[in-house]
């Protein structure tokens, strides 16, 4: 089970500053991956809450980031495909380059209507333009000519240089059974959203694998990453039955281990998702931060 943390980038106490202090500590403590997601924009009024109400883009956070650190990996988990593939596919290719070599690029429909307005791209279809999506993203990041003709995009023969050594892994979200199938089918891996209900995450990766076999290829190669919406509390604080990956320390290092159990090969904790942390005062939720980044280490 490889662990990774999600970088400040939601609410107040996502700073320069508190990135590059959670980035500089996380590769010290040896974990795998600083993460980061999308939010482009806020529709006045929407009851989606404080997490997605001021966020930083991800890409230009990872790029930063990945100036102040030298071995952890560096993944966006996840950008919608209401951008322009071939403009995302030169951001990644230059991230990969000046990262040397350590992005990981997840990728995902997108659910919020408005940003799709706003990004000029119909929001019906999402499951057919994100195949065509990914598979051109793809041939970007790897073919010396691209040349493509598709129902939602048109690439006349053209060179996207420079193009870096090794192509980034590439993994789908999404949690409907046709999503499930197609990470398995195009995808290095699949990536749970921060909606998913981990206790039920088994049939999910079972899902990603079946379609990978049938494909022809090797389900065992798959990466399954967890975003991991950590919500530490103290014992016996959630009513009802205790969500995975909140509670205690011990509880959530258990939830972890039970996460491997059942297929998932990769959890990063997100601080991001927990409104005790985006609305509190920054120096505060730096403080829990930093006390979550020592207890949750991977050699903890």
């Amino acid at each position: 089970m490889r662990i990774g943390f999600a970088v400040p980038q939601s609410g107040a106490w996502a700073t320069p500053a508190n990135m590059r202090r959670v980035a500089a500590r996380a590769e010290e403590l040896g974990y795998a991956e600083l993460w980061t997601f999308q939010r482009v924009l806020y529709p006045v009024g929407h009851p989606m809450g404080p997490v997605y109400r001021s966020v930083h883009d991800p890409v230009v956070t990872l790029s930063y980031l990945a100036g102040v650190t030298g071995t952890i990996r560096l993944g966006v988990a996840v950008v919608n495909a209401y951008v322009q593939p071939v403009v995302l596919a030169k951001q990644l290719a230059s991230l990969q380059i000046v990262s040397g070599g350590r992005l990981t690029a997840g990728l995902g429909l997108g659910w919020l209507r408005e940003e799709f307005e706003a990004a000029g791209v119909g929001f019906e279809r999402r499951g057919r333009r994100v195949e065509e999506f990914t598979r051109l993203l793809r041939a970007a990041l790897t073919e010396d000519v691209i040349d493509h003709s598709g129902e939602f995009y048109r690439v006349p023969p053209s060179h996207l240089d420079p193009r870096p050594e090794h192509a980034p892994p590439i993994l789908l979200g999404g949690a409907a059974e046709p999503a499930l199938r197609r990470a398995g089918r195009l995808a290095d891996g699949w990536i749970s959203s921060s909606r998913e209900d981990l206790a039920g995450i088994a049939p999910r990766v079972a899902a990603v694998k079946d379609a990978a076999r049938e494909a022809g290829r090797d389900p065992g190669a798959l990466r399954i990453v967890c975003r991991g919406v950590t919500r530490v509390r103290p014992a016996g604080a959630e009513e009802g039955d205790r969500p995975p990956l909140s509670g205690t320390y011990e509880e959530i290092r258990r939830d972890v281990d039970d996460l491997g159990a059942r297929g998932v090969t990769e959890v990063f904790h997100d601080l991001n998702f927990d409104p005790e942390i985006v609305t509190a005062e920054p120096e505060e939720a730096m403080r829990r931060a930093e006390e979550a980044l020592e207890a949750l280490a991977p050699n903890a």
